[in-house]
């Protein structure tokens, strides 16, 4: 062949891959920004590219080196992939509620897009506005506000911004496709910023919603009234029938939320035990709508209609059985995962299918890498934000390993959709080995996703695999039809429940590790992928030593004699990590949000497995529920640690741990750093008082030549305040946690003459209904010239007593584009 028409082939075999793979990264790079340009810097992005793609060409590349024509493609798609998602931020973002309309009460008239999410707190629903008023004034509101409805009499819930559970009536019977006139309060999305934590406001923007709102139903509102039923959310509101006849039909709540997670894929329907022992025993995948529950449905449906088609001569005439069945298999595929809420693993695999499906019609018979990425580039073109999913990379790294180590088989999984029985059966014996390749091979990735590993995981997928997809998911299914064989699915998941129960119950079930750096898991990744891969051993054996580091990394910790200081954002409540260099502490909890969420669960044990922290105290300084809330969460995970409180003897919590009560004069020391209780004096027990009056008060210094002091004073108002300035001769601190979140009733300037805070720490939600931190506190600060951070404005907190000033703040280290902008 003549070196010219060899590299023209060579263009024309890598071309393909490395425009998709250009778009992927191009696409990547632009979710690094944290602001938008302006339009016309993306269109000047853009506008060169049909330019530079005939560019080689006319300037006599046709015969040169096919690595030049190569990366030009790759680079022409990448600024593509840049400018278009850059592109469809700015459309997204232009649509952002307006400022001043937060906290205000409107009148909006909108339809119900998805079905709603009931619990004990109330209800939870998408709304697609039509027209809003303030003040019989039209307004302008964003096209898709989250909506809550809070149930009255949930008493003790506050919601993560501070409002109260359960305050506005009892919500209404809402289904998806009716419109509704509400009043509303709304408010720009919001979320809590930690490290290692959920982006709330990257959820809430893949999903096309720019602003939260709950329902005003008090006497002095309009009452919400339902208008009409529109019919607009067909497949929504078929979702919400199906999952009412199963919790209709299945009697135990658990039972039927897993079969709902099944069929109408409602993962909010599965209990949050449930969750836990499906994530130890790594089997989460498959109580999902998964790659595989989609693959066996399109294997059994093209059976049916390859069965069906070859019943009638007319119809093979008109189109062979073998494509009929292909087809059809691949668009009930699809009609199915659109029912199941359209997640990216039934996205993946229905662009999987679909590539494979119009390659075999086509007559073309592409490398698996092009497969592979033309997939991944079709779900990145349709939805760029897929990048940032943890289900994104578990999914496609993982059909990308299974294709790497076996080609050949992976090639025949994604395109063999007859002979339904005979294929089941020949595959469940590599079940085996492909779960042990994608174990390993994905083992950092998880441990960098989610911090934990399951090395029960094998050994429970061995029988979960084959019992879910050929058993409970096809029971479960045909219980649409025939209610009576959810009963039978009930029994098959009462069988895999009692294994999994067992093997989460084993002392080593899971690795948690602490969270390594991202590019310390992509070598872990690569490392394992070799470790899997059919390759001469001298090359797998290169494996082990770029998965070990990341295996084996520690989060930094402070030198002797210092300590570091790291305050959840955990909006309205108190819960403060102290860390010195070979212990911990908590200090409070945060708030419990309703009888089924707290801080605990969604904030604290993440970051304390992120951190691989084993915690020695916690110390509740009193009893309310935004101090406490999520203690139960904490301690259930951390038996280990010492519980000091000034909780009652009756308090429900002396149940789970007994409690040490603190009081004026306790004293240790840790790694060189000393620690003091300086509230409240043991008397104080025997006063009636408020659960304030008793907060306990924690002093840290470190120790060296720049000793630092962090005074963390719960909700201590002002007698309390007086009452410390007489115990104390010196009560000087460089850091001081707010006292009562900056509350009118604290913060006196006697107080803060005396501390002297170099900065201050506010612990509140955003927009919480209680007005904390108060403006004219807020001033006394300010006219002392102490610094004040904020979590509304700063996300998680986080400082070391070697830094000396240096706060990080985690919403503006973390800050993108989709994040909000507090004024």
């Amino acid at each position: 062949m003549p070196d010219s028409a060899a590299s023209d082939f060579a263009v024309q075999r890598n071309g393909p891959f490395a425009a998709l793979l250009g778009w992927v990264v191009g696409t990547a790079l632009q979710l690094q920004q944290g602001a938008l340009w302006p339009v016309w810097a993306y269109l000047a992005l853009a506008a060169p590219v049909a330019l530079a793609v005939g560019w080689p060409r006319r300037h006599g590349f046709r015969a040169g080196p096919q690595g030049r024509r190569t990366l030009t493609w790759l680079l022409c798609a990448a600024a593509l992939g840049f400018a278009g998602t850059g592109l469809r931020g700015l459309v997204f973002d232009a649509q952002a509620l307006d400022p001043g309309l937060e906290g205000r009460d409107l009148r909006v008239v909108g339809v119900v897009t998805e079905m709603p999410q009931r619990n004990e707190a109330g209800l939870r629903f998408t709304l697609a506005t039509d027209t809003a008023t303030l003040d019989g004034r039209a307004v302008r509101v964003p096209s898709s506000v989250d909506v809550g409805w809070y149930s009255s009499g949930v008493g003790g819930g506050t919601l993560p911004g501070g409002e109260p559970a359960g305050s506005e009536g009892q919500p209404g019977d809402v289904r998806a496709g009716e419109r509704w006139s509400l009043t509303l309060r709304l408010k720009a999305p919001h979320g809590s910023r930690n490290p290692f934590g959920f982006d709330y406001e990257l959820w809430l923007w893949e999903r096309g919603v720019q602003a939260t709102a709950y329902v005003r139903a008090s006497s002095t509102d309009a009452p919400p009234q339902r208008l009409d039923q529109t019919w607009t959310h067909p497949v929504a509101l078929m979702r919400q029938s199906v999952r009412e006849r199963i919790f209709a039909s299945v009697q135990q709540k658990q039972t039927a939320g897993l079969i709902a997670a099944l069929v109408v894929g409602d993962q909010a329907a599965i209990d949050r035990v449930d969750w836990d022992v499906f994530r130890a025993t790594g089997v989460a995948h498959l109580v999902s709508i998964s790659g595989l529950h989609i693959t066996m449905f399109a294997w059994g449906a093209a059976w049916l209609v390859g069965y069906l088609w070859r019943r009638s001569a007319r119809l093979c005439l008109l189109l062979p059985a073998p494509t009929a069945a292909l087809l059809g298999g691949v668009l009930l595929a699809c009609a199915y995962s659109v029912f199941s809420g359209w997640g990216i693993p039934a996205q993946r695999t229905c662009l999987m299918l679909v590539t494979v499906a119009l390659l075999r019609c086509l007559g073309a018979r592409w490398p698996w890498p092009q497969t592979w990425m033309l997939a991944c580039a079709l779900v990145v073109a349709s939805d760029p934000w897929a990048l940032l999913q943890a289900g994104f990379w578990l999914s496609f790294v993982a059909v990308g390993v299974l294709f790497a180590t076996d080609a050949g088989s992976a090639q025949g999984k994604a395109s063999s959709p007859a002979g339904w029985l005979r294929a089941v059966f020949a595959h469940l014996g590599s079940l085996m080995r492909e779960q042990w390749v994608v174990t390993v091979a994905l083992a950092p990735l998880t441990l960098l996703l989610f911090g934990q590993v399951s090395l029960v995981g094998l050994l429970a997928n061995a029988f979960a695999i084959p019992w879910v997809t050929l058993v409970v998911t096809p029971l479960a299914m045909l219980g649409v039809a025939l209610p009576w064989l959810w009963d039978l699915a009930g029994y098959a998941i009462a069988v895999l429940m009692q294994l999994l129960q067992w093997l989460a119950a084993w002392p080593w079930a899971t690795l948690s590790l602490a969270t390594a750096p991202w590019w310390l898991a992509a070598a872990g990744v690569l490392g394992g992928v070799l470790l899997v891969a059919r390759l001469p051993g001298s090359v797998r054996g290169m494996g082990l030593p770029l998965l070990l580091p990341c295996l084996l990394w520690q989060a930094p910790l402070p030198p002797d004699g210092h300590f570091e200081l790291l305050a959840a954002d955990i909006g309205q409540g108190n819960a403060v990590l102290v860390r010195t260099a070979s212990h911990a502490l908590l200090y409070d909890a945060g708030p419990r949000y309703s009888l089924d969420s707290d801080a605990g669960h969604r904030v604290l044990l993440p970051l304390l497995q992120a951190l691989h922290t084993r915690l020695d105290t916690v110390l509740l300084s009193h009893r309310d529920t935004d101090h406490v809330g999520g203690a139960p969460a904490v301690l259930g995970m951390q038996p280990q640690a010492t519980l000091l409180s000034s909780v009652a003897a009756d308090d429900r919590l002396q149940t789970r741990r007994p409690v040490q009560r603190c009081e004026a004069g306790q004293h240790w020391e840790w790694d060189g750093v000393q620690f003091d209780i300086l509230h409240p004096q043991a008397a104080d027990y025997d006063k009636p008082h408020k659960p304030n009056a008793v907060s306990c008060v924690l002093r840290i210094r470190s120790t060296g030549p720049q000793p630092q002091t962090a005074l963390l004073v719960g909700d201590i108002e002002r007698p309390q305040e007086e009452q410390l300035l007489a115990a104390q001769a010196d009560i000087k601190a460089d850091v001081l946690l707010v006292p009562h979140h900056g509350s009118k009733t604290s913060s006196s300037e006697a107080f803060l003459d005396a501390v002297q805070p170099r900065q201050a720490w506010v612990q509140a939600g955003y927009r919480n209904r209680y007005g904390h931190p108060a403006p004219e506190v807020m001033l006394r600060y300010q006219e002392r010239g102490i610094v004040v951070h904020d979590s509304p404005h700063c996300g998680a907190m986080n400082w070391r007593s070697d830094g000396y000033e240096e706060v990080i703040c985690s919403r503006t280290a973390q800050m993108h584009y989709w994040s909000h902008r507090v004024p």
